[in-house]
């Protein structure tokens, strides 16, 4: 079973993780954790890794609805989004919200990550149309 929704953008990674935040945004996501792995591993293991950042995203009114299907299903929340270099480009990723219900097997949260997925497929659409603000 894939896991994952993924988008490879031809940009650095520090512009890649801005725009990653921008499209969250737009689609109702706020970014309550960020996780700068790279850095971690470095200071922990002095262990030298290529950028990459693990972001928390939570859509408030997802997250709530969620929740009042199945409290524990916070332990699958918020939804991670990883922001990585790859050769000469950066990877995208988000976990899959169908995953939740794979996991779980409870129907009625369906809904929930059908919406989720629709909401992060545009964030991460949005990613990969040309800017048109310079």
């Amino acid at each position: 079973m894939r896991y994952d929704r993924t988008v490879h953008l031809d940009t650095d990674f520090a512009t890649a993780v801005s725009r990653t935040r921008e499209a969250l945004a737009a689609q109702g996501f706020g970014v309550l954790t960020e996780i700068d792995v790279t850095a971690t591993l470095k200071a922990k293991l002095d262990h030298d890794m290529e950028d990459y950042v693990i972001l928390g995203a939570c859509n408030p009114s997802l997250a709530h609805r969620a929740l009042e299907i199945h409290r524990s299903i916070g332990l699958l929340l918020p939804c991670n989004v990883v922001v990585r270099r790859s050769g000469d480009h950066t990877v995208v990723q988000v976990l899959d919200p169908n995953t939740m219900v794979a996991l779980t097997e409870i129907d009625a949260l369906r809904p929930v990550a059908e919406e989720a997925t629709r909401r992060l497929d545009a964030a991460l659409a949005s990613l990969t149309r040309p800017r048109t603000d310079g």
